[in-house]
This record gives structure tokens, C-alpha cells and sequence, in this order.
């Protein structure tokens, strides 16, 4: 069985999803059988390359809040996060264009490194100080998951390598439907979306193992990142 995930590294909810999902992936009998496949979706395609804001600055200008309130907002998401045993920064994290990782990414993919790089460029965005939009770092991240240096380094200087690669998954994204991000498809007959609960996924997975028809998402009030960037957090009393 496969199961695709569109996610973006920007997207707070995209982290925590995929902690959350391994976790209920870990709870399925079958999980020696699924392949897990990641795809690109950007949440601000439109963000200059090479420039880059302080994350809290960024909330507070895009969506009219003080620094206080978009302080509040990271520090909710910050709350979810740390609740499954990772590491997250309030401050201090860049906000900027992601095409780069994600076309490092498919090179990723086409090595057998892909989920590797995918857990390492979540870690250095949002629990290390470490700038992901910064082409050195990309590459050092890219070493530390299995991937040559030289290869890395030429990918990252080539816009055009994987970038074709990159729009297919955007386009198939938008075919299926999907406005925000975690969005996770199983087996093509099953989606779930947003930072749903460890044991959802557990039950989305036995359920598109049974082969049934799709059906509608089981839960609604969870993280999710929609595709003007913003990243809500789940209302008072639901599951997060």
C-alpha cells in the first residue's frame, strides 16, 4: 500500500503531522507493507528567493496581529509539537521561498534519502537555529541523510534540476483537491488532512487496507497549513 504525503518545510502542522503519523503508522499491523511517499505543495510559492523574515515579524505583518499575538499563535503550535516529543523554536526561525528544498528533496527521493532529509530539514527549521534557505546548510543536511555533497551542491545551483518534478506534484495536489497542508492519501482512495491524531491515521490505514471506497476525512479539528500560508490551531477542547 502507498501513502502520499503533501507537506511543505515551512508548514508547522507538516512537522507535527508526520510525527504523528509514524506514530500510528508504528500501531498498524501492516505497516512493514506501506511505502511512504512524500510530495511537494508550497505555502508561499510566490516568497522572493534569497529573502527571508523572522518568523514572528512575518505573522504579525501577514495577518495584521501584534508581535504578541503571533507570539501567542507559535507558541500554541509550539505546545502541539513539543506534546509528541519534539524539539520547537518560538523565535528565531526564518520564514522564505522553499523550492530549493523541495527539488533537494526528489533527489532525495530518487537515492532512497528522502524521508531522512525530510526529518532532518524539519529538525533544523523549527528546533534548531539553523537557516534551511541557505544553500550550505541545505548541503550539509543533505550529506547527514546519505547524499553525495557534489551532487547536492549542483542540484541546489541548477533551478531548473527537479523543478519539473516539483510543479507535477503542486499540480497533482491541486487536482485532488488539497488547499492546505499535512494532506495524506491513501492508496488513492482515502485523504486525510491536517495533523490529525496518531490513532486516525492508524484507522485511515486499516481502512484503505480493507479497500474500501473513499469516504470522508474522520476528523476535521486539526493543524493545518492552507495555501495562503496560514497555519491555524485546532479550537478549544478538540483533539490536536
Amino acid at each position: 500500500m502507498r501513502v502520499e504525503i503533501w507537506s511543505d518545510i515551512a508548514c508547522p502542522w507538516c512537522y507535527i503531522g508526520k510525527a504523528r503519523f509514524e506514530k500510528g503508522l508504528a500501531a498498524f499491523a501492516h505497516s512493514d507493507e506501506v511505502e511512504v511517499v512524500h510530495r511537494s505543495f508550497e505555502l508561499d510559492p510566490n516568497q522572493a528567493k534569497g529573502e527571508t523574515a523572522q518568523v514572528i515579524d512575518m505573522l504579525a505583518q501577514k495577518y495584521g496581529r501584534t508581535r504578541e499575538q503571533a507570539q501567542a499563535m507559535e507558541a500554541n503550535v509550539a505546545s502541539n509539537a513539543r506534546s509528541e516529543g519534539l524539539g520547537y523554536l518560538v523565535e528565531g526561525r526564518d520564514h522564505g521561498n522553499t523550492f530549493d528544498i523541495h527539488r533537494l528533496l526528489h533527489l532525495a527521493k530518487a537515492r532512497g534519502r528522502q524521508d531522512e532529509l525530510l526529518g532532518l530539514a524539519y529538525r533544523a527549521h523549527f528546533a534548531e537555529e539553523r537557516s534551511i534557505f541557505e544553500a550550505e546548510v541545505l548541503v550539509d543536511l543533505a550529506v547527514a541523510a546519505g547524499l553525495d555533497a557534489d551532487e547536492a551542491r549542483a542540484v541546489i545551483a541548477d533551478e531548473n534540476a527537479y523543478a519539473d518534478d516539483v510543479r507535477a506534484d503542486e499540480r497533482e495536489a491541486a487536482e485532488l483537491g488539497a488547499n492546505g497542508v499535512p494532506f495524506f492519501v491513501f492508496d488513492r482512495r482515502y485523504g486525510v488532512s491536517g495533523g490529525q491524531p496518531a490513532e486516525l491515521f492508524t484507522q485511515a490505514l486499516e481502512q484503505a487496507w480493507q479497500g474500501r471506497e473513499i469516504i470522508t476525512p474522520l476528523a476535521e479539528d486539526a493543524g493545518v497549513c492552507d495555501a495562503d500560508g496560514a497555519c491555524e490551531v485546532p479550537p478549544s477542547g478538540a483533539r490536536a
